[in-house]
């Protein structure tokens, strides 16, 4: 029965969006996945995929799959490209990997237009400014 499943929490994972050429006309801004933890995180899985509203017409983007047999600790992975004019989108990262012999997943979900630069901070391990989702 799912009461008898256990749902552990993930700690120390996180997905940020990093706008990698600020000063260019055309911004070009990347997903990534942090590993914050001192072991790696094995067999990562990445869905995404957006949804929402374009021009006042339901959107839904393509889902992307995306596979890291590995990701060492204290590391991050691009997973993808994001266009800017995904930003009026809800974005949605589904992660499920392994950790220490157990399974995770989680969602990391940014809001329509809250990938902004005005949102950025400075990103643990990649010393970058982007919009971080622990």
């Amino acid at each position: 029965m799912i009461k008898d499943i256990e749902f552990p929490q993930i700690k120390n994972v996180a997905v940020a969006v990093v706008n990698e050429n600020s000063e260019l006309p055309s911004e070009e801004w990347n997903v990534y996945l942090i590993n914050q933890n001192k072991n790696a995180i094995t067999n990562v899985l990445i869905n995404s995929k957006g949804y929402g509203k374009l021009k006042n017409k339901p959107k839904t983007t393509s889902t992307m799959r995306h596979f890291f047999e590995e990701v060492k600790p204290l590391s991050a992975v691009k997973v993808e490209m994001l266009p800017n004019n995904l930003f009026e989108l809800t974005n949605e990262f589904w992660v499920s990997f392994y950790f220490n012999g157990k399974l995770y997943d989680k969602k990391y979900i940014f809001l329509a237009n809250t990938i902004h630069n005005n949102n950025t901070i400075n990103l643990p391990i990649l010393n970058k400014e982007g919009v971080f989702h622990p």
